[in-house]
């Protein structure tokens, strides 16, 4: 009688858990159909060229134009959803942008009060159209991408600068052209 005496006010799970279990498997085969907004492709299949103008430049750092044009190049050609255009008039689409702002801030310092590492960053206005009718498939008037650099000697810190900004470059394109493609 004792056994039957702590089953009573006792509760089995048993069955409720595996109800439960069924069902959430039930529901994650399903699929139930729901994903994430802009999780695939947000752009008209019909559009299959594209044309990267050169980039503005309203900063002091010589040739930065070249640098984010050729890594915004780079990036569409990596991929090919789109075939580079030979100029504007061949495109379907256009990605053009203003480099607004280049700014180097000190993160680290060495014992003599000399910068040991730095950070680059960099704020943009990008805009990828249609060509023919204007219409801005995607854009951002303030994108914003930073990259760190190490500062080894006063000698050197050009040239690391200088490799950061390409580093930069890179990261923008790609952070980019995943916002374009998915329509965010």
């Amino acid at each position: 009688m004792g056994s039957v005496g702590n089953r009573i006010g006792r509760r089995s799970w048993g069955p409720d858990l595996r109800i439960a279990g069924t069902a959430v498997l039930v529901l994650l085969l399903a699929g139930c159909g729901y994903r994430l907004a802009g999780g695939g492709e947000a752009i008209d299949p019909g559009l299959r060229t594209v044309f990267v103008e050169t980039f503005a430049n309203r900063t002091g750092e010589a040739h930065a134009e070249e640098i984010f044009r050729t890594a915004f190049i780079d990036r569409f050609v990596r991929e090919g959803r789109f075939k580079l255009a030979g100029n504007r008039g061949e495109a379907d689409t256009l990605c053009r942008g203003t480099i607004l702002s280049l700014q180097t801030s000190s993160l680290a310092y060495k014992a003599s009060n000399l910068a040991a590492e730095e950070r680059i960053t960099a704020t943009l206005e990008i805009y990828f159209e249609q060509r023919e009718s204007g219409r801005v498939i995607w854009s951002d008037g303030a994108f914003t991408e930073t990259a760190d650099y190490p500062v080894a000697t006063v000698g050197a810190r050009e040239a690391e600068r200088k490799n950061a900004l390409v580093k930069l470059a890179g990261g923008t394109a790609e952070r980019a052209y995943r916002l374009m493609i998915s329509g965010f």
